[in-house]
Formats: C-alpha cells, structure tokens, sequence
C-alpha cells in the first residue's frame, strides 16, 4: 500500500527516503594468510560469508568470526579488518580491489581459494540517513543459525553467483538483490531478544509496534493518544510512557517528526504543492503545516524548497574554461 508520499510500511518507507545507491563490490576469493584493512566509511556496508570463515575486526571493538553463511551489517564503521588470522601480514582493501578483473578479487591461487565473500555498500541521501543510521550499532552479526537465516544464506548465495556471471541486466538484479538483502538484515536484527533502541526495535513489539505501523499506514491521520493507545490495547498513559522509553519520543511528536521527513522529501524533489502536502501530512490548512514545518526545520516549505533548487541549480552550473 501507498500514500501520496510513498510507501505506509515503517521499513519500506525509511529506506525510500535514505534514495540508497547501491554499490557491488568485487567479490573476494582468498587463500592462505591474508588481511585487508578497509578505511571508515559513511553509511552502510553489507556483506556475506558464502563459503570458509574469516575474522572482522572493527577498531576499538572484540574481534568476531564470520563463519559460512554469516550476514554482517556495517553502520558508519571505523577502519576494519577482514582477516585470514589475527597476525595475518596485513595490506589495503582498496589495492586489492584496483586488481579485480570480471568483478573478482583474489588473493593466492586460483582454484585454492577456502573462503568467498560478497557484498556491497550503501550511499543514503545524506539529511534523511539519521532515520537509520542513528539507531543502528556499527556492527549487526545476523548469524547461519539464525531461525531467519535460511533466506539470508539462499540470498548471499544468488549474489554471489551473480558477482560470478557478468550476465545482460547484472547491475540491476545486484542492485535488488543487495536491497533485500538489506531489509531482511534489518528484520532479523529488529527481532532479535535483547530488542534494538529505537523504532526499528519497537516495530517487533505488538503493542508499540501496532501503532507505529497505523501511523506510517495513515500519516495524513489526526492520531490522537487515546486511539494511538487502543490499537496498541494500553492506556494512554501506558502507551505513551512505553512508547517514549522504546523509541525515544513521544507518539505525537514521533508523527510529527516523520511528516516533516516525508515533507522535506517531496519538496526537494518537488513533487507535491505546499497545500498538497498540507492535506499529504494532516494539517487542516497550508499555513498550520508551514508552522509545524518551520518549527522542526527551522525555514518555511517555500524558503528550503527554493533553497534546494538553488543548490542544484549551482550544481548543474557549467564551468566555463
């Protein structure tokens, strides 16, 4: 289902703000004693273990072991190694990948190799990446013996057999694949027992969860506690005192706060009148959304939508020589 501003699923909608550009990289074969370290990166990285075992060693964190059919979920990571053994000699990430051929990596012989790794990485739109990024650790672990990894395992598989193929149409069914392998990850770390911070972890409650999802489904709603409170079957002051330990905020300024992302979205994009929108988020009038609007982002819808078209027309602005 969809709104007039996107998709009313919580996940689905997050992600459609971040506009994820989705980069493939080589996949690696390695055999023998090997180490590359990786520079910290902005945004997300994923990757999977197809076959063999190796060790991730995030600065400043324990080292953890990836073992055949591990997913792990980088979020803004320091500089990490990937690593045969502890004491491996270690060399950069991004020498290596320089030397791919047919979007392979390889370190020893041919035919040889005891471990393949896949993945990729993300680049959000940067003033909406918070909506995620923020309430994520640098390193969600979804291992093989997951009860949910079983697809996650099938999907590392599908990729990694695409890295291999070169085929007509690769760059997008890689781009897919990687996507839902991300929202799956996702799943599997918000249903985890010790439950995430954040509305991520909240979604897997069933009271919380319920009326996180009525609001995303009916964002142009004028949610009050009370009904937000029985979806959720609490009272209203249950609910709200639960709701604000688990993600963080009230409900109402919750509603408020994802209105305006979805607000800022449109009008970058410029795909909704300002008394679309209006209607679009549940405000009565244009001048009581561009209250609310200034009040959370500090400028009026007019003033940041033709700021936006400012910047990217500086973008577009060709440089005479």
């Amino acid at each position: 289902m969809t709104s007039p501003l996107g998709p009313t699923d919580p996940i689905a909608g997050a992600i459609g703000l971040l506009r994820p550009r989705t980069v493939i990289d080589p996949g690696l074969h390695a055999a023998g004693d090997w180490a590359l370290r990786f520079d910290a990166f902005a945004h997300v990285k994923i990757g999977g273990v197809v076959f063999g075992e190796c060790w991730l060693v995030l600065d400043g964190h324990d080292p953890v072991l990836l073992r055949e059919g591990d997913i792990y979920l980088l979020v803004n990571p320091p500089a990490y190694l990937l690593a045969s053994h502890l004491d491996a000699k270690v060399t950069t990430a991004q020498s290596l990948w320089e030397s791919a051929t047919d979007g392979v990596a390889r370190i020893g012989p041919e035919g040889k190799e005891d471990i393949y790794l896949c993945g990729g990485y993300f680049s959000f739109d940067e003033p909406n990446a918070p909506i995620l990024v923020d309430i994520l650790p640098h390193l969600v672990h979804v291992r093989a013996d997951h009860p949910g990894n079983r697809l996650l395992s099938y999907l590392t598989e599908l990729l990694g057999a695409e890295v291999k193929k070169n085929a007509v149409g690769q760059s997008l069914v890689l781009d897919h694949l990687v996507q839902i392998l991300f929202v799956h990850v996702l799943r599997a770390h918000a249903e985890r027992a010790d439950r995430p911070t954040g509305w991520l972890g909240a979604l897997s409650d069933n009271g919380i969860g319920a009326a996180l999802r009525a609001m995303h489904a009916d964002v142009a709603r004028r949610w009050t506690l009370q009904e937000l409170a029985g979806i959720s079957s609490m009272s209203r002051s249950a609910f709200a005192s639960s709701f604000k330990n688990q993600v963080g905020t009230t409900p109402l300024e919750y509603l408020i706060q994802w209105r305006m992302s979805l607000a800022r979205d449109a009008l970058r994009r410029d795909s909704h009148s300002i008394s679309e929108l209006a209607a679009a988020t549940g405000y009565e009038s244009e001048s009581a959304f561009s209250t609310a609007f200034r009040r959370v982002v500090g400028a009026s819808p007019k003033q940041f939508r033709d700021a936006t078209h400012r910047a990217r027309a500086d973008v577009d602005v060709p440089v005479r020589v």
